[in-house]
């Protein structure tokens, strides 16, 4: 059985016996066509059921109103509040978001990059995966004078503007509280460090041990992909050391808050035993006993910053924004009591 037929234009102006163009206009509140006509232009779309094919009108001007946006996964508090940054700021400019996850998969990545090509997305946000080594799924948008804005997880010196914190100067100054504290065995737990988020928190941590003279073994690095489980093996293998670690650096909250509760289960005392600091203040941190040491990582701002970014680039904006390729937004270190051993 044949489906109904859409409603157009031209039905509505055979209906009133007026022209097409007049309809269109009269659609349009186009100050040309009367008031009169135009509300009875829209009584009669209203009772014919007719909607816009807004489809077709984009393809025509070339815009399609949307925004696409690869995220590594849709995970957790830190991608829900970036997401409604970028959410509420595309809205409020007319925008809509298509949204997709590469779940830590280049390949997955590069397939969701070809969908929105696909879709002609006006602009594309993108955090890259783990294993995400070029950029090559992400030229053909530069080639079509598509702009892209990287955030969070970004490769140095790529084209497009990138949306980050200083991952390097956090991690540094998160360690130092750990050595402040008394800890001389600090070991770093975190994810792929091909990715500039890990790799820059990575390389703070080394830089504060240097800068106070604390020596670095392999066996205080942990690697791992930053979920739940991963906390809880971590934790035992903590458990399984004869030397064990008196401090923990952990790359993202909700890992170092499984990881902290596993041990406390296993007898360590906190931070008595081990004094323990996390990253993103996610609400776990504030959750956990004892309340997690963490660096304030302002996620909403992220996304919002980046949607207006990308925005102001659709709006002609683009020779400001290539002058501030990088934007860093500021971040500090909350102490809590899982890392304060001196009362």
């Amino acid at each position: 059985m044949s489906g109904k037929k859409d409603i157009t234009i031209v039905d509505i102006a055979r209906e009133l016996n007026i022209s097409i163009s007049t309809v269109s206009r009269g659609l349009k509140d186009h100050p040309d066509i009367n008031k009169d006509t135009r509300q009875k232009i829209w009584n009669k779309a209203e009772q014919l059921g007719y909607t816009a094919n807004i489809f077709a009108s984009n393809f025509r001007k070339k815009k399609t109103n949307t925004l696409g946006v690869i995220i590594h996964r849709l995970h957790g508090y830190f991608i829900s509040s970036l997401l409604d940054g970028m959410e509420k700021v595309a809205n409020e400019a007319g925008y809509n978001l298509i949204i997709s996850q590469s779940r830590e998969s280049y390949h997955k990545e590069m397939a969701n990059a070809k969908t929105m090509l696909a879709n002609r997305v006006d602009g594309l946000l993108i955090s890259l995966a783990y294993d995400t080594e070029s950029l090559a799924h992400i030229e053909p948008f530069i080639n079509k004078g598509i702009p892209v804005i990287f955030f969070d997880r970004v490769f140095e010196n790529s084209q497009g503007v990138s949306v980050i914190i200083d991952n390097y100067k956090n991690a540094y100054d998160i360690t130092k509280h750990l050595i402040t504290e008394g800890c001389s065995k600090i070991m770093h737990i975190t994810a792929c460090l091909k990715r500039n988020v890990y790799a820059e928190r990575y390389r703070g941590y080394r830089r504060a041990l240097e800068d106070y003279n604390i020596p670095f073994s392999d066996d205080m690095l942990i690697l791992n992909d930053m979920n739940p489980q991963d906390g809880i093996a971590a934790a035992e293998k903590i458990l399984q050391m004869e030397n064990r670690p008196d401090g923990l650096f952990i790359a993202e909250d909700e890992n170092a808050a499984y990881c902290m509760h596993h041990l406390k289960q296993n007898g360590v005392r906190i931070p008595e035993d081990i004094a323990i600091a996390g990253f993103n203040n996610d609400p776990i941190s504030r959750t956990v006993d004892p309340n997690l040491t963490t660096v304030n990582y302002p996620a909403y701002d992220i996304g919002a910053v980046a949607a207006t970014s990308l925005i102001s680039q659709l709006n002609g904006a683009s020779s400001v924004v290539q002058v501030m390729n990088k934007i860093v937004l500021k971040s500090e270190v909350i102490i809590r009591e899982s890392s304060r051993r001196k009362k």
